[in-house]
């Protein structure tokens, strides 16, 4: 999850853009959905990220893979304020 420095509509659609660019372009992510906050209370994070992956392993590769640091991290950092996160097996 992600509480961006300006939650504006058009920062919110930005960032759920460069996070819902990787669809296809990682083989180990199976699975994304990216949704915006519509409640904006105290305790809201703007933008949440959930992937899908057939293994940790996958997951490792992903969080290295040249598109997901290249572009999605180099253009998602500059806009968090703050960020919190749950990975796990199900």
């Amino acid at each position: 999850m992600f509480k961006l420095k300006d939650n504006s509509p058009e920062s919110m659609e930005k960032a759920r853009e460069i996070l819902m660019s990787m669809e296809g372009k990682i083989p180990e992510l199976k699975g994304l959905t990216v949704g915006k906050d519509t409640l904006f209370t105290g305790r809201s994070f703007d933008i949440c990220l959930i992937t899908t992956f057939d293994s940790k392993e996958d997951m490792d590769v992903y969080q290295d893979s040249y598109y997901h640091v290249e572009h999605v991290l180099k253009n998602i950092r500059p806009m968090i304020e703050k960020s919190a996160a749950c990975d796990f097996l199900g």
